[in-house]
């Protein structure tokens, strides 16, 4: 898929892009006169005018993507923000001719260079994460899969019933110390801070202490190693039913959580692109302003 969206139409932005920066740099290197390269030159003027007319291409593109429905539609949105937008780096540092400073002129370049590099992330989590959500989901919503988490914590702690106190309490704690999402964070990185009451001994009670839960392998692994030590035919059952269920609820929690990761990952760089845009937008206009007006 990514192949398609950087070669749509042949590489059409491809080389349209390589093309503007090229035509950049010759026009750059035309500046031979006394004074040094810089963007007050009326080639300096012009690479300006082409990164003004780019950036708002491309935002309005941004902005049109949201309406798009057809493939092709998305993939030339795609290839154009990947191409052009790299580009548009290489032609505004042309433009300012590396004499950048604490000023409105150079906020304007720094602005684009965070929006071009979250651009281009935006655009590759677009293109791979969609199919991963859809890999993960195997054709099932979010609610469906919280459905089936609630029958199974239910079914364990039916189960579980029919077990020593101790077994029992380590199930009901893994249950309601079971994390999912948490902290920004913790969502991004699919993190699991669950825990549980584990014992030394099945029959004693009062060992209980708070034990990690990571991908409630712990809880896994203590389920099973009860199963040599109870000696009722009733208890065995529900242990080796419990390590069934338990590890299909290991199964679904992780499903759970990737699929927040993912969703995140989408999410996320947009509150870096699009805010950032509209500062780059704003600290453009300033520097347009303050070019044609002061200067």
């Amino acid at each position: 898929m990514m192949t398609n969206m950087l070669m749509y139409r042949g590489g059409r932005f491809f080389w349209l892009a390589l093309a503007l920066f090229a035509g950049a740099g010759v026009l750059f290197s035309t500046q031979d006169g006394s004074a040094p390269p810089s963007g007050s030159t009326w080639q300096g003027y012009t690479l300006g005018s082409i990164s003004t007319l780019l950036v708002m291409w491309l935002a309005m593109l941004g902005i049109r993507k949201r309406s798009y429905q057809a493939s092709g539609q998305l993939q030339a949105w795609v290839s154009a923000h990947v191409y052009l937008g790299t580009a548009l780096l290489g032609i505004a540092t042309f433009h300012s001719a590396g004499q950048l400073g604490w000023n409105i002129h150079s906020a304007a370049y720094w602005f684009l260079v965070v929006v071009v590099v979250s651009g281009m992330a935006g655009a590759f989590l677009y293109v791979v994460l969609p199919r991963r959500i859809a890999e993960n989901k195997k054709d099932r919503s979010r609610e469906d899969t919280f459905d089936e988490l609630r029958v199974l914590n239910a079914s364990c702690l039916e189960l579980s019933a029919l077990c020593s106190p101790a077994t029992d309490l380590a199930i009901q704690s893994s249950i309601s110390g079971t994390i999912v999402g948490g902290g920004l964070w913790n969502q991004l990185l699919a993190t699991d801070h669950s825990t549980f009451f584990g014992a030394s001994d099945v029959h004693e009670v009062d060992s209980l202490r708070p034990v990690p839960n990571r991908g409630q392998g712990q809880i896994l692994q203590f389920v099973a190693s009860r199963a040599p030590r109870v000696r009722s035919r009733e208890e065995t059952d529900a242990l080796a039913e419990l390590v069934s269920l338990i590890a299909r609820r290991q199964e679904l929690l992780w499903r759970i959580r990737k699929d927040i990761q993912y969703q995140g990952w989408l999410k996320i760089w947009l509150f870096v692109h699009v805010p950032m845009t509209v500062a780059l937008m704003v600290a453009l206009v300033c520097h347009v302003f303050v070019v044609f007006f002061y200067w």
